[in-house]
């Protein structure tokens, strides 16, 4: 027989202590259940192991150590068929279900992959990802089908064992009721979302549109009755809808249908559509101008759905693709393209005077989605600058000659102008202490007429004082003997007194 015991390793205390498993101590079996003895999921454990035949005892085995968690195999689920209307309802219970103490609390982690095939010899196996409540079609009618269901965390990578096998037969379809709307698909353009469907019914019919929320199908609940109506979609005769309104998030997805009404208050639901918002959704093409300035041809993109669109400029990290080619009656002319990020490119490798044409595409590597290319637009560059550049240093060489030349010749000619005027136009004055005296000077009768203009023009550089002393002083003279010749002075003795005088004046004039 053997003994099993275990060691429970508690990390808040120092000390260890073993314990006996109940249930495994004098077994025959090399396995033992000590499913009760686990206390933590995630704490660690250790088991050791030893034989015994009767009064023999062989040394306890190596530690066994182990976290449970991380060692658990994720158990089968619980399946529940139904056949219904030419498909098969099915229920998944999670792992655990009936059991009071769980591994994996959070089941809502769970996802279920489905693997289906005919009960046949050749059977072909087929997979698909079902909800703890979903139905399966594009079954073939009256046709027994056999499947298994499987656990799985795929964000641990952890797979669980499949359930045991379950077979059902299919029944027929009921005939497609022709008041049940058909073909029903979605347009979504740049986060603007339509939904459209077909019309058979040749009668009076309404119509309104339902969207169920897309995690309310991964709860192990019944659904059905928390699907609601799209605001603006209610009772309406078109065969279309706008249900941009409820897609409140991007993260996460949605389910809609249409449920038709004839006159008699017969209702039928259409097939459900998906809607997995930044997949569902395609990128529109951008806007794009172009302008010319330094020989360069600069592109301005605006990200698909305007400025405003923060979905498609954030989430997509839209990158660009930029084609463009000289617009040239040569077909042979070679497209270019450029990718960029930014909404602003440039090219620098364009020819003068030539038209080019540009057009932009908007893609994102993440989501695999391209846009289709925006409509050309088309700019002329501008004429070579090089002949201007030339005949525009032409001039300003010959205008830099002729100013050259004419600036000596200027100049020549204003010393000569001002020689001219200074020989016949002489611009010379009288001194100020002749202008003193008045007039007299020039109408002394003792003055020889011949010497006014020799001595009043003679007057140059150092020689204008002596001069002009002389004059005084004669002035002065006839000044004083014309005043005794009037007889305003007739005292015979002033003369003595008068050449004193006129020695005296002669000094202060020196």
């Amino acid at each position: 027989g053997c003994f099993l015991s275990y060691r429970f390793e508690d990390f808040e205390a120092n000390e260890t202590e073993w314990k006996e498993l109940p249930g495994c101590q004098n077994i025959t079996r090399t396995e033992c259940d000590f499913s009760s003895a686990i206390t933590e999921y995630y704490d660690t454990h250790h088991v050791r192991i030893r034989a015994e035949r009767r009064e023999e005892v062989s040394p306890w085995s190596s530690i066994f150590e182990m976290i449970p968690y991380f060692i658990a195999q994720i158990g089968p689920p619980g399946i529940e068929l139904q056949s219904i209307n030419g498909v098969i309802k099915i229920t998944v219970s999670p792992p655990e279900a009936n059991q009071v103490r769980k591994m994996w609390i959070d089941h809502l982690r769970f996802k279920y992959n489905l693997v289906i095939w005919e009960n046949s010899s050749n059977a072909k196996f087929r997979s698909r990802s079902v909800f703890p409540t979903d139905k399966i079609d594009d079954l073939a009618p009256d046709t027994t089908y056999c499947l298994k269901v499987q656990a799985t965390l795929p964000l641990e990578l952890q797979e669980g064992l499949f359930s045991p096998i379950h077979c059902i037969k299919t029944t027929r379809k009921a005939v497609n009721d022709l008041l049940c709307a058909t073909n029903v698909s979605i347009l979504a353009l740049n986060m603007k979302f339509h939904l459209h469907w077909s019309n058979r019914y040749k009668q009076h019919v309404s119509y309104n549109v339902q969207y169920l929320i897309g995690y309310l199908k991964k709860l192990h609940d019944d659904y059905s009755v928390k699907w609601l109506n799209v605001p603006g979609c209610e009772n309406i005769t078109d065969t279309q809808c706008n249900f941009s309104s409820i897609i409140t998030t991007i993260s996460g997805f949605y389910y809609l249908r249409v449920q038709a009404m004839n006159e008699y208050n017969k209702s039928c639901l259409s097939n459900e559509v998906k809607v997995d918002p930044l997949i569902t959704n395609e990128i529109g093409p951008p806007g794009v101008k172009v302008d010319i300035s330094d020989a360069l041809l600069h592109i301005q993109i605006s990200p698909p759905g305007g400025s405003e669109s923060e979905v498609m400029r954030d989430h997509y990290d839209l990158s660009y693709r930029v084609l463009y080619w000289k617009n040239s009656s040569n077909n042979e002319e070679e497209i270019k393209m450029k990718e960029i990020k930014q909404t602003i490119g440039t090219v620098s490798d364009v020819t003068p005077s030539t038209l080019y044409c540009v057009k932009v595409q908007a893609f994102s590597e993440v989501y695999n989605k391209s846009s289709c290319y925006s409509r050309e637009e088309c700019i002329k560059t501008p004429g070579d600058k090089i002949l201007p550049l030339i005949i525009l240093a032409t001039f300003v060489i010959a205008l830099i000659a002729v100013l050259l030349v004419a600036m000596p010749l200027v100049f020549a000619l204003y010393q000569a102008y001002h020689k001219i005027k200074y020989v016949f136009f002489p611009s010379c004055q009288p001194p100020s202490n002749i202008e003193g005296f008045g007039g007299q000077l020039f109408s002394s009768p003792y003055l020889s007429t011949t010497e006014e203009p020799i001595e009043s023009c003679s007057i140059i550089g150092t020689v204008t004082t002596e001069v002009v002393n002389q004059i005084d002083f004669k002035d002065y003279k006839y000044s004083k003997q014309s005043s005794r010749d009037s007889g305003n002075y007739s005292n015979d003795d002033d003369t003595s007194g008068s050449k004193a005088s006129e020695e005296m004046l002669v000094k202060e004039i020196v």
